[in-house]
């Protein structure tokens, strides 16, 4: 193995030792937070709904908050993590290595992926305590995954490296990430909305991971795969590129 996949390989198990080590705070809540929404939302309000375009509303919310929970957590783990090397200075140590930019931060988002990967397992095994699930198309349900844990993980590590203190890790998330979440179809469909929202709604790139997820489990969609698929993968080119870019510089990095 070359010395390169080595440092890659050594990151992300550090990462994924992290996760593991501390799961009460970072696979346990999650799970608890998204079992209330199923018993709020899916049972509770779910069965005064009825059905959502044609299907029942417990079915409908699975996709999202799935998808929900897996872009929330990969964007936590990073940005906590990365920030954390920053501030405990270890960071440096991996910058004057011999290791290029693109090892770095393909292990921090590797366990970014992996913490997405193991809460939306999680979610939906407790999605099918309450509704039969089905996955009609595995192959958009995974690629789907794995592109939006790596759009959020490399947009939490963007966060990190611009963050000065550990309050700042919290304003993404609660001002901007929360938002698009809960306005991307996650609990209704975009159909519902007047024209002048859904037209809002359509520029929300959240709202298209949801529905391609939602395409991958229910065979259902409000936008074009084509589309949805074209949007991810423009996301990871530039954040990656971004992320590259500022390691380079050492933006954010170097005192």
């Amino acid at each position: 193995m070359s010395p390169n996949l080595t440092a890659l390989k050594t990151i992300a198990r550090r990462e994924v030792a992290r996760i593991l080590r501390i799961w009460g705070q970072t696979l346990v809540p999650p799970a608890i937070t998204m079992t209330l929404y199923f018993l709020i939302f899916g049972n509770l309000i779910g069965s005064r709904i009825g059905t959502m375009d044609g299907i029942t509303y417990m079915d409908f919310i699975v996709p999202g908050l799935v998808m929900m929970a897996i872009i929330q957590n990969a964007y936590g783990n990073i940005s906590s993590s990365f920030f954390g090397a920053k501030f405990g200075r270890h960071i440096e140590e991996m910058l004057v290595s011999p290791m290029p930019n693109w090892v770095i931060l393909g292990g921090y988002v590797a366990g970014g992926v992996l913490r997405g990967l193991m809460v939306g397992a999680i979610v939906l095994v407790i999605a099918m305590f309450f509704t039969k699930v089905r996955i009609p198309h595995p192959l958009i349900t995974l690629s789907t995954v794995l592109l939006g844990a790596t759009i959020f993980s490399l947009a939490g590590f963007v966060n990190a490296v611009y963050a000065k203190k550990f309050d700042d890790i919290a304003i993404v998330p609660t001002f901007i990430l929360t938002p698009l979440t809960y306005l991307g179809g996650v609990f209704y469909s975009v159909k519902l909305l007047p024209d002048w929202a859904e037209a809002a709604t359509h520029l929300n790139p959240i709202f298209y991971m949801v529905n391609a997820f939602r395409y991958g489990l229910l065979g259902q969609s409000d936008v074009s795969m084509l589309t949805a698929y074209a949007l991810m993968l423009g996301f990871v080119v530039a954040l990656s590129a971004l992320g590259l870019w500022l390691l380079k510089r050492g933006v954010g990095l170097r005192s």
